[in-house]
């Protein structure tokens, strides 16, 4: 790690906080440290101080709200790394949170030594999650796969939601009832394995920014 890399560790269990500020400071005599256990306070942090290279959030910070707070940077901080550091270790959790430009998921369950490396692998440019579990290109892949189950019909009506557009206004413009338009969204959800429109809609989004990435 150089000498001026600035990170920012975003948790509120104070223990876990001071433990993890110890093994970096320990491991990274020269990095500089700061500290945040809520979301105000971390926005606080990003507003007044320049050249953060990496933050490590924990997803239960307060004032999170699940992923927000992940998207929310990387759309503000696109320079910013960031690794989520969580209790959670299921998988569709760490692929949620790479999909969404997450540099890296390290479990709070993980040895020391290998937290060590992740953060050295993340400062290098690498992506790193437990035992290599999330592949970029395999997750493209399923999205393309969801999204191409879908008839010409459902993916215009998915088009549709991502415009904003109502149950009753896609209806009148496809000339079909609004309980027909409710069933074919249901069979999207269904289809796509999310539970609602925004969900749907994020779905899309990804892959449309995937495919813009490969052209």
């Amino acid at each position: 790690m150089t000498s001026n890399t600035k990170l920012i560790i975003a948790d509120d269990h104070p223990l876990f906080r001071q433990a993890l500020a110890l093994m970096l400071k320990s491991s990274f005599v020269c990095s500089s440290l700061l500290e945040a256990e809520t979301i105000p306070e971390l926005e606080e942090q990003l507003a007044t101080t320049t050249d953060i290279d990496l933050i490590l959030l924990d997803l239960d910070i307060p004032g999170a709200q699940g992923f927000n707070t992940l998207g929310r940077i990387r759309q503000l901080y696109p320079e910013i790394g960031v690794v989520i550091i969580s209790g959670f270790e299921e998988l569709d959790t760490i692929r949620k949170a790479m999909s969404l430009g997450a540099a890296g998921f390290i479990p709070k369950s993980t040895p020391v030594p290998e937290m060590i490396k992740a953060i050295n692998d993340v400062i290098q440019g690498k992506l790193w999650t437990p035992h290599g579990d999330y592949n970029p290109d395999e997750h493209v892949s399923e999205q393309t796969d969801k999204l191409a189950s879908l008839t010409p019909q459902q993916h215009k009506i998915l088009l549709m939601f991502a415009e904003g557009l109502l149950n009753k206004q896609i209806a009148y413009e496809l000339g079909l009832s609004e309980s027909t338009i409710k069933s074919h969204a249901s069979t999207i959800f269904l289809k796509l394995g999310v539970k609602s429109r925004t969900q749907a809609v994020i779905l899309l989004n990804e892959r449309q920014q995937a495919n813009a990435s490969f052209t």
